[in-house]
């Protein structure tokens, strides 16, 4: 084992460097504190009004003491709907928490936004849940309580193949694959809504709250003019013991969660995959490092070995040829007590071997061809032993130029994505840095199917860097100008600024969590907590590929 050492200094340019990552946590702390009360005060207050518990309060109840629940999509829907008042977290509360010592996905609708309605990312919200549950074979809870598609924004909700049908579609697949699905009704569920607690498992109703059908009172009066009320329409008494829709008839959301408990620890065992674990160990040394290590200035270099040297266990990697292809680091370590293969971006200039035996010192961040050869054959031999993988990415893509183009960067890039793209063990990625271009993708991007992607605070995710972009696209514009006067001296300045700010924006990490290109961002000292998680969740699958479809075989 090597142990990763350390020669860290820490001098001003530390110090500046986490003074900045802190500041950067702590920002995001603060605003996902704030997108954890929802609706407001006056939202919540009606809800408990009726006796009805919050849904952060649901889900607290729901899950084991002393557990963590792991939040998917927070940040969902962040600045994307001022138009309509906004829908803090996407008015749904998605992740993964432990039941009666089981993993489980958790749906729960969040009543204090817009009624729980259901608005463009509240649907890829519930479709990312769905998707972890398949992908790693866990149960899934849906406490249901929403007034269905928000109306105003139907055109955007209702027909597409990733809209609101889809997520009946996958409670249909979900059956298929004998993945259990348990709904709580604890209130509205209409229209189209109502077949999700219906094509689960098991359905449960809450007296008083709960209600379930296609067409509610006012639309039934316009439609076939007919006088009722909710509870004669699809209240609990009707559905438990007249339609025969619901399983279960409770007085309260607690016995609710009560109930669901009881039947999840019921569950039978599953087959898992076995991935090697054995007792964890700390990093030797501190975690709280790592916001002095990664630049304020995303231009600089760092050593990488620095940050793993903070993560894996002991600080001991056993790294894969580790004198080729220096600008990825490829090696297998522990995380937790997991064995994982890890793949990173290293930020430090190298000096490295070409073919013909000459040396070239090579830009950190950026994948030259040996990496790229190197990479795909490490993911092949973490594959072959059933070793997941973890991507830290801070890449600002493939060499570029006449010897990189002569040497087979495309042919060693395509490699290096083939490998990723059909790699069946589980892959965790985390964007600590700069994440451009095609070294997004090569680097397991969310295109390439990661079982979860984080981000560090510190993330930028882009085609390319701001700078870059901006130049570009000045250079765009100028052209556009032939024949005409165009824009110049000060003028040019500012349409470049303008440029800039935006395109910054838009590679913001927070820009990226609001739209679920990431399942969050995160401190980076829940990295290790998280990696250990992922890999736990993935185990569940034994079959490792998550397009295998059907029961499994034991």
């Amino acid at each position: 084992m090597r142990i990763c050492g350390t020669k860290l200094n820490h001098n001003s340019d530390f110090i500046m460097n986490k003074e900045h990552n802190e500041g950067l946590a702590t920002r995001v702390r603060s605003e996902m504190e704030k997108l954890r009360r929802g609706g407001g005060d006056q939202a919540a207050a009606r809800q408990r009004s009726r006796g009805k518990l919050l849904v952060r309060e649901r889900i607290d109840k729901l899950i084991d003491p002393g557990t963590n629940f792991l939040e998917i999509g927070t940040m969902a829907a962040l600045g994307m709907y001022h138009e309509h008042g906004e829908a803090p977290s996407a008015g749904i509360v998605t992740g993964i928490g432990i039941i009666c010592g089981r993993q489980a996905v958790i749906v729960a609708n969040d009543s204090t936004v817009k009624a729980g309605a259901y608005f463009p990312m509240t649907i890829k919200k519930n479709l990312r849940a769905q998707e972890i549950a398949m992908e790693n074979r866990l149960p899934i809870v849906y406490l249901v309580d929403s007034s269905g598609v928000f109306l105003p924004m139907q055109s955007e909700i209702f027909p597409d193949k990733e809209d609101f049908g889809r997520i009946f579609f996958n409670n249909a697949l979900l059956s298929s694959m004998g993945i259990p699905q348990i709904s709580a009704i604890m209130g509205p569920c209409v229209a189209g809504g109502a077949y999700l607690p219906i094509m689960s498992d098991e359905a449960i109703i809450v007296e008083g709250n709960g209600s379930v059908f296609l067409a509610g009172p006012h639309l039934v009066k316009a439609a076939i003019g007919e006088e009722t009320d909710t509870e004669k329409l699809g209240g609990a008494e009707t559905h438990s013991s007249i339609s025969g829709i619901t399983d279960y008839k409770v007085k309260s959301d607690v016995e609710a969660i009560e109930l669901i408990r009881n039947l999840v620890s019921k569950l039978g065992a599953q087959p898992v995959a076995g991935f090697d674990r054995i007792q964890s160990i700390s990093p030797s040394f501190s975690q709280d490092e790592i916001y002095g290590i990664i630049p304020q200035d995303r231009a600089k270099p760092y050593d990488f070995y620095e940050v793993l040297a903070r993560i894996v266990d002991g600080s001991e990697i056993d790294e894969y040829k580790s004198d080729y292809g220096k600008s990825l680091i490829c090696a297998y370590a522990r995380v937790d007590g997991w064995a994982v293969g890890i793949v990173a971006n290293q930020r430090t200039t190298v000096k490295a071997k070409n073919s013909d035996g000459s040396s070239e010192l090579q830009i950190g961040g950026v994948i030259y061809s040996h990496s790229a050869d190197k990479a795909a054959r490490f993911i092949m031999n973490c594959n072959q032993k059933k070793i997941p993988l973890v991507f830290f990415q801070d890449v600002t893509g493939f060499m570029v130029g006449t010897r990189a183009e002569k040497g087979g960067i495309i042919k060693d890039g395509a490699k290096m994505v083939n490998a990723v793209a059909n790699s069946t063990v589980p892959k965790l990625t985390f964007i600590v840095g700069n994440s451009y271009g095609a070294g997004n993708y090569a680097m397991c991007g969310k295109a390439y199917d990661p079982r979860m992607i984080f981000a560090w605070p510190s993330a930028r995710i882009a085609v390319m860097g701001g700078e870059q972009a901006s130049q570009t696209l000045l250079s765009i514009k100028l052209q556009s100008k032939t024949g005409k006067e165009g824009p110049t001296g000060s003028d040019q300045a500012k349409i470049l600024d303008e440029i800039k700010k935006k395109y910054d924006s838009e590679t913001d990490p927070r820009y990226a969590a609001a739209r679920l290109w990431v399942d969050g961002i995160i401190a980076p000292l829940d990295t290790r907590v998280i990696i250990s998680r992922g890999i736990e969740v993935a185990n569940n699958n034994a079959f490792m590929n998550k397009f295998n479809v059907g029961i499994i075989q034991t």
